[in-house]
């Protein structure tokens, strides 16, 4: 008899703990099947576009320096006080233009002395010119010895000479006092004009006068890696190819290029390269190149920098919106269409930038359709309803 209480009040403590637990356990079971097969259920309407081939521009910017086509330093070339200034900086000269006046009253003197210097050779040299006018008919009458009239002939070169050396002396001058006036050596823009007004001015100055910048064409130099230059340099010659066969002269490098200033603007004009540096810089490895763009309007100045901007065709690529693309892990997915409108995770290869695209290597294909928004609201296989 007691062994059957101890026994039925064992089962009535088994029906106390365990009955409760084996209940929940199989509401959370049903619960959690009902939330799988609501999700499954769940469909999201969402945009959806099919892959396609096209044509994608690439571009690669490269910081540039703008220098005039023409940059001269207007130096002294000779030693005074400067007593004029006919320009101011900024103004726009013709070539032949004064610009600088140095006091020129030394320079006068000399040319003076040297042209004193001048007559007293003439006079010289007309005398020794007499002298043998005189002393030939007494040597033709042997009245006198050749000796004579040979003294008077070498007497009459060295004066003969030393005339030549004032002449030279006289030219010297002229050219001199010519100096003290200093004209534009080609049309251009008036730089900054360090000296001024009494200030003493001279050949060895460090510093120059001015400089004279003709700009009507610019050069923009730039930097390119080696490897874009190995690139492009034979990117050029498959599509020059054709007129290479055909003789026609053709560039080296890029046929075009353009100009972003520094206000972030495009400049109306295009350049083109027509200079390659001869060697690869050891320090960067890099190697300059140089454009040459029209200046007509006379935006561009010597010291502008701005942007190199080369541009690229790439015909037949896949091109997919950056918008239509998640990252994770360094890698770049996107969200393909598949049977049943379910849609899978599918990872692309990147080639590059056109734009606000992706252009794709690998991954897709035409035809392919992806999910172009949304995309935080789905995850591999779930179901989508395209929208237009």
């Amino acid at each position: 008899m007691i062994i059957i209480k101890e026994f039925n009040f064992k089962k009535h403590i088994f029906s106390i703990f365990f009955i409760p637990i084996i209940v929940f356990l199989l509401q959370n079971c049903q619960s959690g099947k009902s939330k799988s097969i609501e999700k499954e259920e769940q469909v999201h309407v969402l945009p959806v576009t099919t892959i396609d081939t096209a044509t994608a521009i690439t571009v690669k910017d490269y910081l540039g320096s703008i220098e005039g086509k023409i940059n001269v330093e207007i130096r002294p070339q000779v030693e005074g006080i400067l007593e004029k200034i006919y320009v101011d900086e900024g103004d726009y000269v013709e070539k032949g233009q004064l610009l600088f006046k140095i006091n020129e009253q030394p320079y006068r003197e000399e040319l003076n002395n040297a042209l004193a210097n001048q007559r007293v050779e003439e006079a010289k040299l007309k005398n020794a010119a007499l002298e043998v006018e005189r002393l030939q008919p007494l040597v033709d009458n042997e009245v006198i010895s050749e000796v004579k009239i040979k003294t008077a002939q070498s007497e009459y070169e060295v004066a003969k000479a030393s005339l030549a050396k004032a002449q030279a002396a006289v030219g010297s001058a002229r050219i001199n006092q010519g100096f003290t006036l200093i004209k534009a050596s080609v049309s251009g823009y008036i730089g900054r004009i360090p000296k001024r007004i009494g200030n003493l001015v001279s050949k060895g100055d460090q510093e120059p006068m001015t400089v004279l910048s003709d700009v009507h064409e610019v050069y923009v130099y730039f930097a390119m890696s080696e490897s874009d230059f190995l690139y492009f340099n034979e990117r050029a010659k498959e599509d020059t190819s054709d007129l290479r066969q055909a003789g026609k002269d053709v560039k080296k490098l890029i046929p075009q290029v353009s100009l972003v200033l520094a206000d972030g603007s495009e400049y109306p004009e295009q350049g083109v390269i027509d200079a390659v540096d001869g060697q690869v810089s050891r320090t960067t490895g890099s190697i300059s190149l140089r454009a040459t763009f029209p200046n007509t309007d006379n935006i561009l100045r010597s010291g502008n920098t701005g942007k190199i901007e080369v541009k690229e065709s790439h015909h037949g690529v896949i091109l997919v919106p950056q918008e239509a693309t998640t990252e994770l892990m360094d890698k770049v997915f996107v969200f393909v269409l598949k049977e049943g409108n379910v849609v899978k995770k599918q990872a692309i290869t990147i080639g590059g930038k056109s734009g606000n695209n992706y252009i794709v290597k690998e991954g897709l294909a035409p035809g392919d359709k992806i999910v172009t928004a949304g995309l935080n609201n789905i995850d591999d296989g779930s179901r989508v309803s395209p929208s237009s």
